[in-house]
């Protein structure tokens, strides 16, 4: 296949865009990258870019596509490779599902709880917040990541990244990164409570320290944005 026109409108900052960074990085395309300032009124020609005026938006050889869990998935789809296979045979349809339920299962009973610290008022509400968190991660995320065992770190056992790791990366980077004391994000807690679940630990360490996964993290300028834009106001 020859490459593709690909456009990619995007901030660095925003976890959501860092996904299709991640998707285009490990499955090497070459991309012209236009960041979108999120902290002014989007400009008149990227709402007809996306008239929801969010990133990422994908521009594919004139085709826009937005929204950034299939912005990923279309990556993965129109350039198959190691990240997600075919949809056939029922073996790969089975694996695709159990993934998309990991993710899942990631997103809604993990990542509320990190969003719940962020805005906390206090060390004590932070504090709970990462209990809640490492609790859903042992009772959640931990038992979906048992094919690991004796295997490569990531999703299913695989040696290389997946498609669960472009869509979980950036807010792992996060998760971890914020609860670094000088942050005050997070709970310094965290890495300890998250102890309990070994299997998800090795998982998240190895992801955040792929280079598709970290190849645009800045932590300080992205902890400091985002405890501007959510921490409760004095």
């Amino acid at each position: 296949m020859s490459q593709p026109k690909i456009t990619l409108y995007t901030n660095r900052g925003c976890p959501w865009a860092h996904r299709a960074h991640i998707a285009l990085k490990e499955s090497g395309l070459n991309y012209e990258e236009v960041t979108i300032d999120l902290k002014t009124p989007r400009e008149p020609w990227y709402l007809e870019v996306n008239p929801r005026g969010l990133v990422p938006s994908l521009s594919y050889n004139g085709n826009i596509i937005t929204e950034s869990g299939i912005v990923a998935q279309f990556i993965a789809d129109a350039h198959p490779s190691h990240l997600l296979p075919p949809s056939g045979p029922v073996e790969n349809a089975l694996y695709r599902a159990r993934l998309a339920f990991f993710v899942d299962a990631f997103f809604s009973k993990v990542v509320p709880h990190f969003f719940a610290s962020v805005k906390s008022a206090s060390e004590e509400e932070r504090d709970a917040a990462a209990e809640a968190l490492a609790a859903a991660v042992v009772k959640e995320v931990e038992p979906l990541l048992a094919e690991i065992e004796g295997k490569g770190p990531f999703f299913g056992g695989s040696e290389k990244l997946t498609l669960a790791e472009v869509q979980s990366g950036s807010f792992l980077l996060r998760i971890l990164g914020f609860s670094k004391p000088e942050h005050g994000l997070v709970s310094a807690k965290l890495p300890a409570l998250l102890e309990k679940a070994p299997r998800f630990k090795r998982w998240a360490e190895a992801t955040i320290n792929h280079e598709s996964v970290n190849f645009i993290w800045d932590e300080k300028p992205v902890a400091d944005h985002m405890r501007a834009k959510w921490a409760p106001k004095p």
